[in-house]
């Protein structure tokens, strides 16, 4: 039997967010690690590696493909209630102690992931953007591992998706690079980027940098992209008032109608001796994040015990405009131009009908639809 590396090796394709080096090295630009990798070498994310001079990166399988409510990414303004059929390959830049998808992003890492060549299986890129049709879905997501890192493999499947007229998204933890967002941005809707600290220090033990993160949601925002950001909050790692603080206002700073979600950790992977965030401090993390200046704030992972969080408010009136619970949308009364039925106040977002961004300031604008 072939080992995991071998199996996921032989489902590989010349990439394309790389440079030739001298001696037959290669620069990889897919993620902020921009590794320098010598032939016969891997990258940090153990899955991008040089074969005699040639940056060889996932293509043509999916480890995990799944039908789920959009809100479960979570995004909250981009086609609320629709289904987003969701691919992951294996892999990640990052190596965080509470991963919740560890078997998968954790993968020639770890040697207790080895047991997820169970899951791989080869898959045309048309396969799965018929399945996207089959099913209803009306986004293409690639989430489960760190996109940024099959960031080829995704455009392929987006390519497609897009001339079926699905939207696309990216759940990701924000570590990207220039070349990167450049190269996904023609194909890309929106993406969901996890803000997971705003101390450097922890991003480093993480496996990345703080500045690399507040880069790709600047870059992001400013290229056009829909924006959600997602912090979990985790006891003792970043839940201080003082963190959360500065977190909301480097976000309202970019735009106050960037979503915020905060979200509850749960003990899992190597953080089994954390305890889980309560309900009061997932309220009293929203609750910052308002005072900051953000205009849509949410809770999540404690359905049902975060007050009015699941809700999406008009901020002008303050009617309710999209009412959830979990991931579970109950009613929408926007309407498709994305406007409150009541003041007419424009809620930014991807609609039926349009993209639609507000800029800071009490009236948000119009832009045109992609």
């Amino acid at each position: 039997m072939p080992s995991l590396a071998e199996e996921l090796d032989s489902l590989t394709a010349e990439g394309v967010l790389y440079e030739r080096l001298p001696d037959h090295a290669v620069r990889c630009y897919a993620c902020g690690h921009n590794c320098l990798i010598r032939p016969g070498r891997r990258g940090i994310c153990k899955v991008r590696f040089n074969a005699d001079g040639e940056l060889r990166v996932p293509h043509g399988y999916v480890a995990a493909l799944q039908n789920d409510p959009v809100e479960k990414k979570p995004f909250f303004h981009l086609l609320p209630g629709a289904a987003a059929l969701t691919f992951g390959m294996l892999g990640c830049d990052f190596h965080c102690g509470y991963c919740q998808n560890w078997l998968t992003s954790q993968a020639l890492r770890d040697p207790a992931c080895d047991g997820a060549g169970a899951y791989v299986h080869p898959i045309e890129a048309e396969q799965i953007v018929a399945a996207a049709l089959r099913v209803g879905a009306g986004i293409v997501v690639s989430s489960y591992n760190e996109p940024l890192i099959t960031a080829e493999w995704a455009v392929e499947v987006f390519r497609q998706a897009r001339a079926q007229g699905l939207r696309t998204a990216f759940v990701s933890n924000g570590n990207s690079t220039p070349r990167a967002l450049e190269f996904l941005r023609p194909h890309l809707d929106a993406m969901k980027i996890d803000l997971k600290a705003m101390r450097d220090r922890t991003y480093r033990q993480l496996g990345g940098t703080l500045e690399a993160t507040l880069s790709t949601i600047r870059s992001a925002y400013e290229m056009g992209l829909w924006v959600e950001v997602v912090t979990l909050v985790v006891p003792g790692l970043n839940d201080s008032p003082e963190e959360l603080m500065e977190a909301g206002r480097f976000l309202a700073a970019v735009s106050a109608d960037i979503p915020w979600h905060v979200t509850a950790f749960h003990s899992d992977y190597r953080m089994s001796d954390t305890p889980n965030t309560s309900a009061a401090a997932l309220l009293q993390a929203a609750e910052i994040g308002q005072e900051a200046g953000l205009r849509y704030v949410y809770a999540g992972n404690l359905p049902g015990s975060v007050s009015n969080y699941e809700t999406t408010r008009c901020p002008n009136c303050q009617r309710r405009l999209i009412e959830r619970r979990g991931f579970r949308v109950f009613s929408n009364s926007l309407t498709a131009e994305g406007r409150c039925p009541d003041c007419s106040a424009l809620i930014p977002g991807v609609w039926k009908s349009a993209q639609v961004r507000g800029e800071p300031g009490p009236a948000p604008q119009a832009i045109s639809a992609r």
